[in-house]
């Protein structure tokens, strides 16, 4: 098995997975935020604009999405998100995985952030207005913050979704766990469930800490009221 992983470099598929899932889970977490200030906010075009956001991606599937960054984005209207050079398809390829996954769930971000709003006492932001506190500012210093403490176990799970969700990327050529896992089975059949048994291993290795993390951090900023 330490042959196949080497050969394969499984290591490096894993980091790949990683990467993918870090740069997409950043760029989720700003685009999601931005959204659900769209759906908070007290102008109806904006709300409306968040709330058809988040239900075309939420119910659009995820590989549909990538696929499209690759040949709608790139191939058909020449988006190209790296530098021509040797390594210019895989870097661009990881590039438009990166931007499917952040764009899909954002929206789970989104939500995830309002189910945090949703925890907020209605006084606190009635408390903003009367002090003379801007909407803008009332999210920033007011309803965000605590927003975001009460989301933390929301947003905890919807990064360990993405990362398993890192696995779709293989649709467009990435050469994450999923395309090796492909080649390893393919190269050595009757190895396949210890295959299985390794890949999963291994992300139960990426995804634990992060629910263990995600618990900690909900328990200690806890909104005590």
């Amino acid at each position: 098995m330490l042959e196949l992983i080497e050969q394969f470099n499984l290591v490096g598929a894993f980091w790949l997975t990683i990467r993918l899932a870090a740069v997409s889970f950043v760029l989720a977490l700003v685009l999601g935020t931005f959204v659900a200030v769209l759906r908070l906010a007290p102008v109806g075009i904006l709300n409306w604009f968040g709330a058809t956001y988040v239900t075309i991606l939420r119910n659009t599937p995820l590989t549909l999405i990538i696929v499209f960054a690759n040949l709608g984005l790139w191939a058909q209207l020449g988006i190209e998100l790296a530098d021509r050079g040797p390594n210019f398809i895989l870097e661009n390829n990881f590039r438009l995985a990166v931007l499917g996954l952040a764009v899909y769930h954002a929206a789970f971000i989104c939500e995830a952030i309002r189910s945090g709003v949703n925890t907020i006492p209605v006084g606190q932001a009635e408390a903003a207005r009367s002090i003379g506190l801007t909407f803008p500012q009332s999210l920033r210093e007011v309803i965000l913050p605590q927003a975001f403490r009460g989301a933390i176990t929301p947003i905890g799970n919807v990064l360990i979704a993405l990362i398993k969700n890192t696995t779709v990327a293989v649709a467009i050529g990435n050469r994450e766990v999923a395309y090796a896992m492909r080649n390893m089975i393919e190269f050595r059949p009757d190895a396949g469930l210890l295959i299985f048994l390794v890949i999963a291993l291994g992300f139960v290795a990426l995804t634990l800490p992060v629910g263990l993390a995600t618990s900690w951090l909900s328990s200690r900023l806890a909104v005590q009221r």
